[in-house]
């Protein structure tokens, strides 16, 4: 199966459903919030557009591009000002709307990808000197792993019978090294829901220089 392919499996499954990583959402925030220089976001895998809506209220100018037609669809009736564009992470950023960005943003993508390190590349090379990339992943450490085996719930959260489920599987640290391998200065790491350390979600803030 193609690159473009695998992206396929994920965002044709989260185009179709409602937003549910609102949780999410707070972190990312925040991250931006610390960071005033940021005015242009390219959300990377936006789904049906909710999070970049959030992100436009907030005034950002905001840009999506997600590889299933139907979801960039939806997202374009809920809100026509914002552009988005059938595109694969895979590609170069830049081209869609032909700039680059002070930030991008992927929310629960990674974990999806095959070649997480090609879009890592590619997020790098669209980034202004100085822009963020944040990403959003489900959280795994010792402590949760330890408590997804005491309560015999292993293979539901691992579960291979997902079709365009997780593909990787990232802790804090291998999540550092696959951005500082293309080049990021991590700056910013954030647990999402749940009690610290059992979390659902970690956010992940790497600065090109």
């Amino acid at each position: 199966m193609s690159l473009a392919g695998t992206q396929h499996l994920y965002s044709s499954y989260t185009a179709s459903i409602p937003h549910t990583h609102t949780y999410l959402w707070p972190p990312v925030f925040r991250q931006l919030a610390s960071r005033p220089e940021i005015k242009t976001i390219l959300d990377a895998g936006c789904g049906n557009g909710a999070f970049a809506s959030a992100l436009e209220d907030r005034g950002y100018e905001v840009l999506g591009i997600d590889l299933e037609e139907s979801g960039v669809e939806i997202a374009r009736q809920q809100r026509p000002s914002i552009p988005f564009s059938v595109a694969s992470v895979y590609d170069d950023l830049r081209e869609p709307f032909d700039r680059s960005y002070d930030a991008i943003v992927a929310l629960e993508v990674i974990e999806h990808l095959y070649d997480p390190r090609r879009f890592v590349a590619r997020a790098f090379e669209a980034l202004e000197p100085g822009g963020s990339l944040i990403l959003s992943t489900p959280y795994h450490g010792y402590l949760k792993n330890l408590a997804l085996a005491a309560t015999g719930k292993l293979d539901q959260h691992f579960t291979a019978l997902w079709d365009g489920g997780h593909v990787k599987f990232w802790s804090r640290k291998t999540l550092s090294t696959l951005l500082e391998e293309a080049g990021f200065e991590v700056t910013a790491f954030e647990g999402a829901g749940r009690l610290p350390w059992l979390w659902m979600s970690m956010v992940m803030v790497g600065r090109r220089p």
